[in-house]
């Protein structure tokens, strides 16, 4: 093997693990932007939470919800503004009963970054639980099938979120007796 070879292929590897990082990072702050209340400091209301989701996806994203379960319930967007119009449902002012706590919960991580260095899938597991303003609670679990391209600027994004049901659990409206009504650990 010669020195060249050697560099090439050490390059090619680092850009794979780059490339990893990078969408391990835009998929946690892709959840970390659909908590409620929303963790991120600087973010007072949905509008401006909903603009930094959209800006994690290209142009041309699919947001999908798949499967028997997922299918009518979430359906599917097709770019960035369809995108945002399935986000506002789910924090609109006048939705009754309100969603005031979620968390997202994320394991079984795979990324593959394809050969072309542009293009990457990756799968996720991931658990949430729901509280409304009603009391109504559920556990929900879903299968995540993403895909991700490296756009021009050389920044990663989202270009379709594919969730499928796992299991949905109803909670009891006690299950939660602590939880805030703001998130402020990420304040300065």
């Amino acid at each position: 093997m010669t020195a060249e070879v050697t560099v090439e292929s050490l390059a090619r590897r680092v850009a794979i693990l780059e490339a990893e990082a990078d969408i391990r990072r835009i998929q946690a702050r892709y959840m970390f932007l659909c908590d409620t209340p929303n963790p991120e400091y600087g973010v007072e209301d949905d509008k401006a939470r909903i603009d930094r989701i959209v800006q994690l996806y290209t142009r041309d994203a699919i947001w999908e919800g798949v499967g028997e379960y997922y299918d009518n319930q979430f359906g599917r967007a097709v770019g960035q503004e369809a995108i945002r119009a399935h986000f506002e449902g789910f924090w609109d002012e006048k939705r009754d009963p309100r969603l005031i706590l979620n968390c997202h919960y994320l394991t079984s991580e795979q990324i593959h970054v394809h050969d072309d260095l542009v293009n990457a899938d990756g799968q996720w597991v991931h658990m949430q639980p729901w509280l409304f303003s009603d009391g109504t609670a559920m556990l929900r679990s879903s299968r995540l099938n993403n895909l991700f391209r490296k756009e021009p600027d050389g920044k990663w994004k989202i270009a379709r979120t594919r969730t499928e049901n796992v299991f949905i659990a109803p909670l009891p409206a006690t299950w939660a007796s602590d939880y805030p009504s703001k998130m402020v650990l990420m304040q300065p």
